[in-house]
């Protein structure tokens, strides 16, 4: 095997498992989170996105969200089907399908955010040494800078601008914290 394909081959190895260990454990603690409110991650990660956006189209909360436009449809009717979400055509854009929270939906997901406990999330708890020794946690940079060669600017801007939690929202994202 040439040198660089092994060195290739190596990097990508340890990356994915070092991804799959680190969303394994965010998985583990996001689900322990969130299991009291009777949801799961893809259900949660969706009222969290249409929240931001104000109403979002499925596209957006697909992109958004990482995940394949069936799984964020599919997992906003069963939201729609509790009654925590519902579905409209704008009159300008007819093409897609938006959603927007019902205010049970907006409800029981600021009561997720209020009940959020940082002393159970063991990848922050793994971050506190860094911290500690740094004075801040470990950057994004790098991270951000090879997802961003593996999907677009509009993924990534989430991460570079903390208003999709914060009390500046962009002007197409809205916030509550």
């Amino acid at each position: 095997m040439e040198p660089m394909a092994k060195h290739s081959m190596l990097y990508s190895y340890k990356l994915a498992v070092l991804s799959k260990a680190m969303w394994k454990s965010v998985e583990k603690d996001w689900q322990n989170w969130i299991k009291p409110f009777n949801l799961n991650l893809n259900e949660h990660h969706i009222l969290w996105i249409a929240d931001q956006f104000n109403g979002a189209s499925i596209s957006d909360i697909a992109s958004y969200g990482a995940m394949h436009v069936s799984t964020a449809f599919n997992f906003s009717k069963k939201l729609e089907k509790r009654g925590l979400l519902t579905f409209s055509k704008k009159q300008e854009d007819k093409r897609n399908t938006y959603v927007c929270l019902t205010e049970e939906g907006k409800i029981l997901l600021h009561e997720t955010l209020r009940v959020f406990n940082e002393q159970t999330f063991n990848v922050y708890q793994g971050s506190l040494p860094i911290k500690e020794i740094y004075g801040r946690f470990p950057e994004f940079s790098e991270l951000v800078s090879i997802v961003r060669h593996l999907y677009d600017d509009d993924f990534i801007r989430q991460f570079n601008d903390d208003s999709f939690i914060s009390s500046k929202p962009s002007s197409k994202q809205r916030s509550y914290l």
